[in-house]
């Protein structure tokens, strides 16, 4: 069985995907940063540190990509949701293309197993 805590790629590869991991992690509604984690750990990409995490969703929401609510908790403290804005909506919709981009330019490079056929 596999450790969704740990992330299936470099951690690098990792680092450069996921501002677009989270943003994609907030297309079906918002989220708080837990939710967020555990979304990215079920996709592979490991469960980011709170470190890494919370500093990225910070930038983002000064960015316009994302917008942070305080949801008051009913028996224990409350936190911050983060939702998708239409600016997050797009940025995700460019960098999507991006990231598809860069995967067939692989694909077709020297690095594809299969580039003699």
């Amino acid at each position: 069985m596999t450790d969704t805590n740990e992330p299936r790629w470099p951690a690098p590869w990792v680092r450069a995907a996921l501002p677009t991991a989270v943003l994609a992690s907030l297309e079906d509604g918002a989220l708080h940063g837990y939710g967020i984690a555990q979304r990215l750990a079920t996709q592979g990409l490991g469960r980011p540190r709170g470190g890494s995490l919370y500093p990225l969703l910070s930038a983002l929401e000064a960015d316009g990509a994302v917008t942070a609510s305080w949801d008051q908790g009913e028996s224990g403290p409350g936190r911050r949701s983060y939702a998708l804005t239409a600016d997050g909506a797009e940025r995700l919709r460019r960098e999507r293309a991006a990231w598809a981009a860069l995967v067939d330019a692989l694909s077709r490079s020297h690095l594809s197993e299969d580039r003699h056929g």
